[in-house]
């Protein structure tokens, strides 16, 4: 398996003000992906980067969010490869059996034993 990408996300019901926090601090909003479905809600992705090349996620839920969460995005080439190596040290994902499928990546939010998280994402070619 090859990572091919890695950085924080930060899941907030915050959007706007984190937006303009990370605007302050030099980062540009690159895209939105909207629409994203997964357990019964839906979700928004904000891909944000900085003139040093570094980017950030922010991840604005249909669900309430009662404080903010902060994981790695972590962009795989195999996605399978990666979250059996995830499980096989006792990471869970937090949509059970369920991924997250839109028409250009396979994700899943992977959750350690204790308690951070790594959403794996592979980008379809």
């Amino acid at each position: 398996m090859k990572i091919t990408g890695f950085n924080p996300f930060i899941a907030t019901a915050r959007v706007d003000d984190t937006i303009r926090l990370f605007e302050t601090l030099g980062f540009e909003k690159r895209h939105t992906k909207e629409g994203i479905e997964i357990a019964d809600r839906e979700d928004t992705v904000i891909r944000m980067k900085d003139a040093n090349g570094f980017y950030l996620d922010i991840l604005k839920s249909s669900d309430e969010v009662s404080h903010d969460l902060v994981g790695i995005r972590m962009n795989v080439d195999d996605f399978d490869e990666a979250c059996a190596l995830l499980q096989a040290r006792g990471f869970k994902n937090l949509y059970g059996d369920q991924t997250v499928d839109t028409k250009t990546s396979k994700a899943a939010m992977m959750v350690s034993p204790s308690g951070f998280m790594i959403s794996v994402i592979q980008h379809k070619k």
